[in-house]
């Protein structure tokens, strides 16, 4: 009899900016699977928050302070994950964002682009997969085994109005995705692979703005987007969680350096 390849209750796997509107959804998920979720973020509020509630549907979680921008944290939270579990088997870099000054407004052009917000939202959304990818690599490698799920975007696939920053961060992640399943799989193994998420339109804290006005109805950028979407509709958080299953688990054993898209047709749909 064939085993359930969708079976994940054996896995530990590291999220980060895991108290965010998306992993948050998939930290819940996941430890709603039986998989242990180590959760990495900055606010050590939300953090103990997103712990509790794991623990109360009988979850197994543990939460640790982080910055995915700096080395020496990401290695401490290593060494506190290792000795809690002895192992980390998937990494999820759900760390990102957007920021205005890398937003081209509607009544400026790309000579008014913020070039300090840009660097920042590239470091954010590139070097804040980067870093987290080579310290948590580290005892994939040292283990012989190791999954790791990036968040691209469908600005990585199609040059969107408006979000240049964003877009070009997100772009460069999904490059690096394909650069790292052929870097890990042709140094160390078939026992490594390393793909992407690329989500479309899904309303959350750093987007929100953007697309709806204070009274919850839509912005003009809102209705463009819904009617280049066959769907008809913004995504909800709770519809990455079966392809970021997939990924995770092993019935996606020999896909690597794919991005899955998941953005209700936006991708495939011109006129």
């Amino acid at each position: 009899m064939l085993q359930n390849l969708f079976d994940i209750s054996s896995r530990v796997i590291v999220i980060t900016g895991g108290c965010g509107v998306l992993g948050s959804e998939m930290a819940l998920y996941l430890a709603g699977q039986g998989a242990t979720v180590v959760v990495l973020d900055r606010d050590a509020v939300k953090g103990a928050e997103l712990r509790n509630r794991i623990k109360k549907m009988g979850g197994k979680s543990l939460f640790l302070e982080s910055d995915v921008l700096d080395k020496s944290i990401l290695e401490q939270n290593r060494q506190d994950i290792l000795k809690s579990y002895g192992k980390i088997d998937v990494l999820v870099n759900a760390a990102g964002g957007n920021m205005p000054g890398a937003t081209i407004a509607t009544d400026q052009s790309i000579f008014d682009l913020d070039m300090e917000a840009f660097k920042k939202v590239v470091d954010l959304n590139l070097f804040g997969s980067v870093l987290p990818t080579m310290v948590f690599a580290r005892a994939m490698v040292d283990a012989g085994t190791g999954n790791i799920i990036n968040i691209a975007s469908e600005s990585a696939l199609r040059p969107l109005t408006r979000v240049a920053g964003y877009g070009a961060a997100k772009a460069a992640v999904a490059n690096f995705t394909k650069y790292m399943a052929g870097e890990l799989a042709l140094k160390f193994g078939s026992g490594f692979r390393v793909n992407a998420l690329a989500p479309g339109f899904f309303i959350t804290d750093q987007n929100r703005n953007l697309l709806t006005h204070p009274d919850g109805s839509y912005t003009d950028r809102a209705r463009s987007i819904l009617a280049h979407t066959p769907f008809g509709r913004f995504g909800e958080a709770h519809e990455l969680l079966g392809s970021l299953h997939y990924l995770v688990s092993d019935a996606s054993r020999f896909v690597t350096g794919s991005i899955l898209v998941v953005d209700g047709g936006f991708d495939a749909f011109s006129i």
